[in-house]
């Protein structure tokens, strides 16, 4: 009798499990919107005067002259080579997740530390091929981009002056003489695309940009693109060009991207909805391309704490479909715990590819800069 009532409770366990398991894949995006979305008014932080600049090493992940530079990384094994022939300025993406701003501070110490992970795995894609410069600014939180209240907007905004601000003293710091390279990801490749439209186009730093990585956030061919200035990456060989990517293993289930995509427009009113996005395969560095694995230079596979990875030849290919979405096959390596609902690696565009990424940028920095 004990042995039956105990299995009629292992059996009742395991329905209520299923029942959860089948909750959290209906009703996921409420949990996280009630997880993550703040509730409190978005105010604007002050800055003391006369407040840091970007003029100070302190405003800065990476950049030439700091100790220890996370961006200096590379994989054990892996030696790069060559000498910098140019400069980068990199978006780093979401990394505060707290519901009680909506902008990170940025004495935020638990954000800092995850936003230089993420400079160290992939801006360090570039390394030797320029120097790289990293700024903090005071991102929007992870919540602002589950909601549609107008203060996520107003974080956003917020965050994209800073990183205005960080671009401007990029400018100024590095040198004049350089091409630069542009390259962000997700909340960071938000930002990109607006300096690329208010910022750069029709400018004489527009004629200076050999490469622009866009990466982990969609550009809608018809109603983005047009306005960033640079065209589409179409070549391998291809330079002063934009480059995008959303990685999905498959089956693939985008609807967490594609319904918001759908239901917005660019800033000048042009509705994406239904229009495809830009996607350059990043191993062949062609766009709308498919490309096998055994052309894959290396994956970052990490181990369990991330603090080091192990770079891994030929372990996933890449297609991108007729949305404009970059497919990765149903096979992919353990990468982590990260892997978002619908199959969506997002959190790892840069590391699926990291090897190829550094081979793009080293083509196309030489295209750019000719015989």
């Amino acid at each position: 009798m004990l042995a039956r009532r105990f299995l009629w409770i292992v059996a009742g366990l395991v329905v209520l499990l299923l029942v959860l398991a089948l909750a959290y894949r209906i009703f996921q995006m409420d949990l996280m919107k009630a997880a993550l979305v703040p509730t409190a008014q978005f105010v604007e932080q002050e800055t003391p005067e006369p407040g840091p600049t970007y003029a100070d090493v302190e405003m800065w992940i990476a950049r030439p002259d700091i100790p220890n530079n996370p961006s200096a990384w590379t994989p054990e094994g892996f030696t790069p080579t060559g000498e910098p022939k140019a400069s980068l300025f990199f978006i780093h993406p979401t990394s505060y997740l707290d519901r009680t701003h909506w902008n990170a501070p940025l004495d935020h110490e638990e954000s800092q530390e995850r936003a230089e992970l993420f400079v160290r795995s992939q801006a360090s894609a570039f390394n030797n091929i320029a120097e790289i410069w990293a700024p903090k600014y005071r991102q929007a939180t992870f919540g602002a981009f589950l909601t549609t209240k107008a203060d996520a907007e107003r974080a956003l905004d917020f965050a994209y002056r800073d990183v205005l601000a960080a671009f401007e003293a990029f400018l100024q710091q590095a040198p004049e003489d350089r091409p630069i390279i542009l390259a962000a990801h997700s909340q960071g490749s938000l930002h990109l695309m607006r300096l690329l439209r208010d910022r750069i186009a029709g400018t004489p730093v527009e004629q200076r940009i050999a490469a622009a990585y866009v990466v982990g956030w969609p550009i809608s061919t018809t109603a983005d693109l047009g306005k960033l200035g640079l065209p589409a990456c179409e070549e391998a060989d291809d330079s002063g060009c934009i480059l995008s990517w959303q990685s999905f293993a498959q089956p693939a289930d985008p609807k967490m991207v594609t319904d918001v995509y759908d239901a917005s427009a660019a800033p000048d009113g042009t509705p994406r909805a239904g229009s495809p996005m830009l996607c350059v395969n990043p191993i062949s560095g062609v766009r709308a391309d498919d490309a096998p694995a055994s052309e894959n230079l290396g994956t970052l596979v990490p181990n369990g704490d991330l603090t080091e990875a192990e770079l891994v030849e030929g372990a996933v290919p890449a297609r991108c479909d007729v949305r404009g979405f970059l497919l990765i096959g149903e096979e992919a390596p353990d990468l982590g715990n990260y892997v978002l609902p619908g199959n969506n690696y997002h959190v790892y565009d840069y590391a699926l590819f990291w090897a190829n990424i550094r081979a793009d940028a080293e083509r196309r920095l030489e295209s750019f800069l000719g015989p």
